[in-house]
Order: structure tokens, then sequence, then C-alpha cells
């Protein structure tokens, strides 16, 4: 009896204190929505004019249109073969791309803008996967 009116005489300070227990959890889970994380901003641009060296030999002269989103629209050649860009992105440091090629190939290229401001990762192509390289560019981004 006595930790019963000791209990009710401390609550009773602190509520004349200004300080109330919050009530008690619910033991309901509580749902909250999640949201998927905005791609990264463009952290580069790499609209205009550039080469990409491959390990395997072919240099491929790429022409780039990039807006702001980061999205990049434009063509390239190679080894006599024109390709269009068909899907590609700049998304904070990494980069990727699809070209179609004329002669039937579809390379995929994923890289990431290193240290010295240079481009550089993977290729396949998609139709024939054990056709693959490294690549690298000289310029910087």
């Amino acid at each position: 009896m006595r930790t019963k009116i000791a209990t009710t005489a401390l609550l009773a300070s602190l509520t004349v204190a200004g300080v109330a227990l919050a009530p008690a959890v619910s033991a309901a889970p509580q749902h909250t929505a999640v949201q998927a994380a905005p791609a990264a901003a463009p952290g580069f641009y790499v609209g205009g004019t550039w080469k990409l060296y491959q390990s395997n030999g072919p240099v491929v002269t790429m022409n780039v249109s990039q807006d702001s989103a980061g999205t990049l629209y434009g063509s390239a050649s190679c080894c006599g073969n024109p390709g269009t860009i068909r899907s590609g992105r700049v998304d904070g440091t990494g980069i990727y791309f699809v070209i179609a090629w004329s002669n039937g190939a579809l390379g995929r290229y994923t890289g990431n803008l290193g240290p010295d401001r240079r481009l550089s990762g993977y290729t396949f192509d998609i139709n024939n996967p054990s056709s693959q390289a490294n690549w690298n560019t000289s310029r910087t981004f």
C-alpha cells in the first residue's frame, strides 16, 4: 500500500511539474511508406566527341549528348561500323550505355569516373557475351 501511495504521489508531482508520461506504444506494428532512393545526379558531363580505347584493340569515336538528368544520346563509330547509343546514363560517378552497331553487335559499356577524371570500365557484346574487353578514355571529364 505504501508503494502504491508513493507511486501515485510521484506521478502527481511529475504531472504538476509539467512532465507527463508518454502513452504506451501499441503492440500492433506500424507501417511507414518507404520511398526508393532517387538516382544520383550526374556528377560529370560527357557531351561532345571523344575516344574510347578498348583493351582488345578497337578505338571507338563517341559523339554524345547528355541532358540535365544524365541521359545519354548520340552515335559512335569504330572499325568502319557506325552505331547508335540505344540507352545510356551518367549517374553520380558511374556511366552506362549500350551501342547498337550496324554489324548487329550490341555493346554494353559500364564504367566509372576515376580520381584522374578519366573514364574506365568493362564492355561486352550482349549478343556474344564471350566478346569482352576493358575500356578507358584519355580525355578528362
